[in-house]
């Protein structure tokens, strides 16, 4: 996993891999309505599982796969286009660098038409292209067929079914591909006709793979990594000026009175965990939320207005860590709660821990509002958990100490005396906010597709936030609360050379390069087609991989290197991420660039296969699947030999055909792809 600043609450990386199957989160009904005076309307409706949707229409260009329906018949005259039925979501995505429309839970797409001659039945066929996508993958773009009679009152049908034989020597050889609704999973019954390699290769038995290394299809959640980061911005937050007085005001609450020592320990266990119930129970409202509207953070996160809002928060946060005024809550807020802490007893003890939060609120309010923003950022992850996490590890950390001066009063001694160090704290923390606060300009810059906010202009604002933080730990600026003669510490030297080094590499971001620099703040900065130096070129980070998987067995043979599968998409959002994330990293790109042949395999390809490569699939429920489009074909290749039908998916597999370890899916932490890709390579060198 990359590092991420601790004060950002980290953006979780969803983890390799997925049980190898088939998907289908998207069931269809069509009905034919009539609709009087010789006029019909051709409905499909959609219903999608949880997560998933599919795009719109109206989807931009360079984006994803946009739905297109059509209706034919020989009988029926269209009127009109087709329309959308549900509700649109619209949503900006980092990878395609502009945003995506598309319905979740349901939509239905509608065609007018009239028969042709109202005496006469018709056969009405509608076709459904369409692509479906969680937030970890995308499946292969789709064509359905559906097929129903319309017979008005009165028409007369017709004596003979008219039929087609082609010559007997334009006959090619074809393979029935069957989908099996009750398995999940599409076999191969050879009838002869198209080329076996085609479409199923024995060989690829991706179910015994030769080795059983790497990181396999385990799908793993790291939360305590944020329970980690968490905890050590909590340590953090114990350093400011706002939090040190309470400190006294604990241990002068404890030992008060209090001569039952049993009963000391009992009351210091209780107080810890009534900080920590407090910090957790500041996440409940974004689970209820969730509840309501799971799409709610989404949008919360690509909103133009709202990513402003929290721009301006963010300086107003760095404003008061400057020292220049102070963010407190309601002083009868604190007052109530300092009342009721003289009730005595668990309750007393429940508000003592109430007031510690509130009176610190000046400090600590910005640390975990840059939490909340951090985490609302990203809408990869589910945010109500993570933020549970995060503000667990916050107050765990504030329990532990407090809870340990209730329980052993005399620590107080040992603890550091306040003073100047800490203003440093707080203003060292208030050009963090500032370098973080443009983020959510950079975002609301990308959304409204204004760009203004280059790459390059965003890292030259970060470097003159680093070097005026540089200045001012020198002692070569100053803020409000500062000594007018500040004694320079071996600290503050020692972090002010830190900071140098940090504005050295970010100089680094401003030199044209075909590799993409600073990938610690990957995420953070603008995407790298948002750029003074962008330029559209063949190829991904210099590489250019095949794009048919028998020319990369025959050029894998001659190399003798094995052959790395990319089952990805124009479309495809998390395979974008996955590129510019993951692939470009230096232990990373060395391995596709020099030890394998690289076979991206697009599925929604366009364009048209040879008509004697054409066939269609029957899923059963009247539904046929159309295999006419390169990216049809892949896409079919993918399901028949992997059982598998989501991008990316990558597979290793030997010249010769044989998978060398399993293959994994979605978008995950570099660690899991580099043990993935190391493991099928070692294998290979080690075997060959």
């Amino acid at each position: 996993m990359k590092f991420r600043n601790w004060f950002l609450a980290v953006l979780l990386f969803l983890a390799a891999g997925i049980n190898a199957q088939i998907k289908n989160p998207v069931k269809f009904k069509f009905t034919v309505n009539d609709l009087g005076n010789n006029q019909y309307e051709a409905v499909l409706n959609a219903t999608m599982e949880s997560g998933w949707h599919i795009y719109s229409k109206d989807l931009p260009e360079d984006t994803g796969i946009p739905t297109e329906y059509k209706v034919s018949g020989k009988n029926i005259e269209l009127i009109g286009k087709f329309t959308e039925v549900g509700k649109k979501h619209e949503e900006f995505s980092e990878a395609f660098g502009g945003t995506i429309v598309f319905y979740s839970n349901s939509a239905g797409f509608k065609q007018k038409f009239k028969l042709k001659d109202p005496a006469k039945p018709a056969d009405v066929t509608s076709e459904i292209t369409y692509q479906t996508c969680d937030d970890r993958v995308c499946l292969a773009p789709n064509t359905l067929e559906f097929n129903q009679k319309v017979t008005p009152k009165g028409a007369v049908e017709e004596a003979t079914e008219e039929k087609t034989e082609a010559p007997k020597d334009s006959v090619k050889t074809v393979e029935t591909v069957v989908a099996d609704p009750v398995k999940g999973e599409v076999t191969v019954a050879e009838t002869s006709k198209l080329d076996p390699k085609q479409l199923k290769i024995e060989t690829l038995d991706f179910k015994n793979p030769l080795n059983d290394c790497g990181i396999g299809n385990k799908l793993v959640t790291n939360y305590w990594k944020i329970l980690i980061l968490g905890f050590i911005s909590g340590l953090i937050a114990l350093l400011t000026p706002c939090v040190f007085p309470m400190i006294p005001l604990t241990v002068s609450f404890f030992t008060k009175g209090n001569k039952n020592k049993a009963k000391g320990k009992r009351d210091a266990l209780i107080y810890g965990f009534f900080i920590l119930l407090i910090f957790v129970l500041l996440s409940v409202p974004f689970h209820l939320i969730d509840g309501i509207a799971g799409n709610i953070f989404n949008e919360i996160s690509t909103n133009i207005w709202l990513n402003i809002l929290f721009f301006i928060i963010f300086i107003f946060f760095a404003g008061s860590f400057f020292g220049y005024y102070d963010i407190t809550l309601p002083s009868s807020i604190a007052n109530k709660s300092s009342k009721a802490e003289e009730a005595g007893g668990i309750i007393g003890i429940f508000f003592m821990a109430l007031t510690l939060v509130i009176v610190s609120f000046s400090c600590t309010g910005p640390i975990l509002g840059t939490i909340l923003g951090s985490i609302l950022s990203d809408s990869s992850v589910s945010i109500p958990t993570v933020l549970t996490f995060a503000l667990a590890g916050f107050g765990l950390a504030w329990a532990i100490v407090f809870g340990l001066l209730a329980l052993f009063p005399q620590a107080l001694q040992s603890l550091p005396k306040s003073g100047g160090w800490m203003n440093t704290v707080k203003v060292v923390l208030g050009f963090v906010e500032l370098a973080l606060a443009l983020k959510f300009l950079s975002k609301a810059d990308l959304v409204s597709k204004t760009f203004l906010l280059k790459r390059e202009l965003f890292i030259a604002i970060w470097i003159i936030i680093a070097v005026g933080l540089t200045l001012y730990l020198f002692g070569l600026i100053r803020f409000p609360h500062d000594d007018k003669k500040p004694k320079i510490s071996i600290t503050r030297k020692v972090l002010g050379v830190l900071g140098i080094g940090f504005v050295i590499y970010l100089i680094q971001g401003l030199i044209p390069s075909e590799r993409p620099k600073l990938q610690l703040l990957s995420g953070i900065l603008p995407p790298l087609n948002v750029s003074y130096f962008h330029d559209e070129k063949d190829g991904i980070l210099g590489m250019h991989p095949e794009h048919d998987f028998f020319t990369a067995v025959e050029l894998a043979k001659k190399e003798n290197k094995p052959i790395l599968i990319d089952f990805t998409g124009y479309g495809c959002e998390n395979c974008r991420k996955m590129e510019e994330f993951v692939w470009s990293e230096p232990d990373i790109l060395p391995i596709l660039q020099n030890d394998v042949v690289l076979a991206s395999l697009y599925v929604d390809d366009k364009e048209e296969l040879p008509e004697d490569q054409k066939t269609k699939i029957d899923l059963g429920d009247g539904q046929v699947k159309k295999v006419k489009t390169i990216g049809d074909r892949w896409s079919l290749f993918q399901q028949v030999n992997f059982n598998n039908n989501s991008q990316p998916h990558y597979v290793l597999i030997t010249p010769d055909g044989k998978v060398i370890n399993t293959p994994v899916s979605g978008y995950m932490p570099k660690e899991d792809f580099k043990k993935f890709l190391e493991c099928g390579v070692n294998y290979y060198k080690t075997t060959k």
